[in-house]
C-alpha cells in the first residue's frame, strides 16, 4: 500500500488551490458543488441541457485518488507479467477496490439528487440500481501515450465518439487535456482537465428513464498534448436482471414513453454489438404506431 506523509498531503492541499486560482474558464460546463442546496436543481439543469458536468465537494479522497494514480503510473510502466499479478491482494487492486467503494458513493449522491429535483419517490429509485451488491458496475483505467505530433499537427483521435451504456459514468484525469463532449449543435467542446473533480455523463439507460428529459453525452479523447493522460473512469451500471423503461411519474398528460422496455443484459449485449460510434438506443425506440 502506498502511503502519503502529511506534507505531500500539504503539498497536495496548496496545488490545488494553486489549480483553481489559475484554471481557465469551464467554457460553460456546469460545475456543481454537491453540497450545495440548490445542486438538484443545478444537476437536473446540467443533465437537461449538456448530459454532463462537473461536481466537487464529491467525498472522495484526493489522498485515495493521489495513491491511487501514483500505482496506475506504476502498473502501465511495468511489465505484462506484472500486471498480470495486479489484483488483490496486491497493493494497486485493493486501491481499486477502495476507489470504486468510494465513487461508488458519489455516484448514489448524484442519482439521489436527480430524484430529488425531478419529485421523483422513492428517493432511491435510481440509486438503488448502482448500489445493489448485484450492480454491473465496473472500473477502467485509460493511459493515453504523449502524441509526438501534437504540435502544429492534427490531432489524433485517442478513443473515438460514442455515448456510454450505462446508468451514470464518473471520469476523473490527471492534469493533461483531451477530453470533449458534443454539444446539441455537434459542436466538440473541450473539456478543460481538473484533477481535483469528476466529471459526470449522463448515460443511455437514464436517457430511457428520463424518456428522453436527460440526454445520453456524446464523447471522445482527442490526443492532442505532449504529456501522458490517464482516466479513471466509474461506469455506474444496474443488475442484469433490471428491466430499464421510463418511469412512470415522468410521464404526465397522456405522454408516451419513447422507448422499450428491456432489460440492462438485453441492451448490454446489444450495444457491445455495435460500432463505437452508433447510436445504440435506436434500436429500442418505439414507432409512431407504438
Amino acid at each position: 500500500m502506498v502511503f502519503l506523509s502529511q506534507q505531500v498531503l500539504l503539498d497536495i492541499i496548496s496545488f490545488a488551490r494553486q489549480f483553481y486560482a489559475n484554471s481557465p474558464p469551464s467554457d460553460g460546463i456546469p460545475i456543481i458543488d454537491l453540497s450545495a442546496p440548490n445542486a438538484k436543481t443545478l444537476v437536473v439543469e446540467a443533465c437537461e441541457e449538456f448530459g454532463f458536468f462537473k461536481v466537487v465537494n464529491h467525498g472522495v479522497s484526493m489522498e485515495l485518488v493521489t495513491q491511487l494514480e501514483s500505482e496506475a503510473v506504476k502498473f502501465f510502466n511495468s511489465s505484462q507479467d506484472a500486471k498480470n499479478r495486479a489484483g488483490p491482494p496486491n497493493p494497486f487492486g485493493s486501491l481499486v477496490n477502495e476507489y470504486v467503494a468510494a465513487v461508488t458513493k458519489t455516484a448514489s449522491k448524484v442519482l439521489e439528487l436527480i430524484a430529488d429535483g425531478l419529485n421523483i419517490e422513492p428517493r432511491n429509485v435510481l440509486s438503488r440500481l448502482v448500489s445493489d451488491e448485484r450492480s454491473d458496475s465496473f472500473f477502467r483505467l485509460n493511459h493515453y501515450p504523449p502524441n509526438p505530433s501534437s504540435d502544429g499537427c492534427a490531432n489524433m483521435i485517442g478513443f473515438g465518439e460514442h455515448t456510454d451504456p450505462q446508468i451514470i459514468s464518473l471520469v476523473r484525469s490527471n492534469n493533461t487535456s483531451g477530453l470533449e463532449i458534443s454539444l446539441k449543435d455537434g459542436t466538440w467542446l473541450p473539456v478543460p482537465p481538473d484533477p481535483f473533480s469528476f466529471f459526470v455523463n449522463v448515460d443511455d439507460c437514464l436517457q430511457v428513464m428520463t424518456n428522453g428529459r436527460f440526454r445520453s453525452v456524446k464523447h471522445r479523447v482527442v490526443a492532442e498534448s505532449s504529456a501522458p493522460r490517464m482516466s479513471m473512469i466509474y461506469f455506474g451500471g444496474p443488475p442484469l436482471t433490471e428491466k430499464i423503461a421510463t418511469l412512470p411519474s415522468l410521464l404526465e398528460g397522456g405522454e408516451k414513453s419513447l422507448y422499450k422496455e428491456f432489460t440492462w443484459m438485453e441492451y448490454k449485449k446489444s450495444a457491445y454489438n455495435t460500432r463505437l460510434g452508433d447510436n445504440r438506443l435506436a434500436l429500442f425506440e418505439k414507432s409512431a404506431a407504438q
